[in-house]
């Protein structure tokens, strides 16, 4: 039997050196840990949540990162009794979708209520939350605690986009798009003429 050194298709953790005869086979312990693996991933969900008023550069890096870990991501574009938003619903949600539209295993929804409820609705294991700065991780801590007694079996991660984006919220770019600054290093083109659009109607109106 040939000692020689078979590369595996990925890296199982388990068997690096095959003895193997013919070539290009792979030993069962690695077959059966690929199809295993490979199993496990797809059964994975994941939500993102957030009310995307409008979406950001900073939403978009996070969503990249979640996609490159998960097969299956679902982002969900909240309606917030709390927030005063200036896109409707609908509006949001054609806007996430259209920028997020090159991404393959994604999917965008609307939703209205507890997002643990619509994780519950989606059977996603894992809710993911953007983490900016420091000021976030208090907020975030108390919604994961809160949302692990709601549901124990759901886990929340928390995601950091790039560094650059770090200051970057859509309360800020809605307030510099009002007085007509430059939002471009922000927002997608799409985004920013969205953005054009509503403040020049919400002007025209008054």
């Amino acid at each position: 039997m040939s000692n020689r050194t078979i590369k595996p298709i990925f890296n199982c953790g388990l068997m690096f050196n095959c003895s193997i005869v013919q070539k290009g086979d792979l030993c069962l312990l690695c077959l059966k840990t690929a199809a295993n693996k490979k199993e496990s991933k797809m059964k994975n969900i994941v939500i993102y949540t957030g009310t995307f008023d409008p979406i950001t550069y900073g939403h978009i890096d996070v969503i990249k990162r979640v996609c490159s870990m998960f097969d299956r991501v679902i982002v969900g574009v909240g309606e917030n009794p709390d927030k005063k938003s200036l896109f409707s619903l609908d509006e949001r949600i054609e806007i996430v979708q259209i920028v997020v539209k090159d991404i393959s295993n994604i999917k965008v929804e609307g939703f209205k209520g507890l997002v643990i409820d619509f994780a519950k609705k989606k059977k996603a294991k894992i809710i993911v939350r953007g983490l900016r700065v420091f000021s976030d991780f208090e907020y975030e801590l108390q919604m994961s605690l809160t949302n692990r007694n709601l549901a124990p079996d759901i886990e929340t991660v928390c995601i950091m986009p790039d560094e650059k984006y770090f200051y970057i919220s859509s309360r800020l770019i809605n307030q510099v798009a009002s007085l007509g600054g430059d939002i471009s290093k922000f927002v997608p083109p799409f985004v920013e003429k969205r953005l054009r659009e509503k403040f020049l109607k919400l002007t025209a109106g008054r």
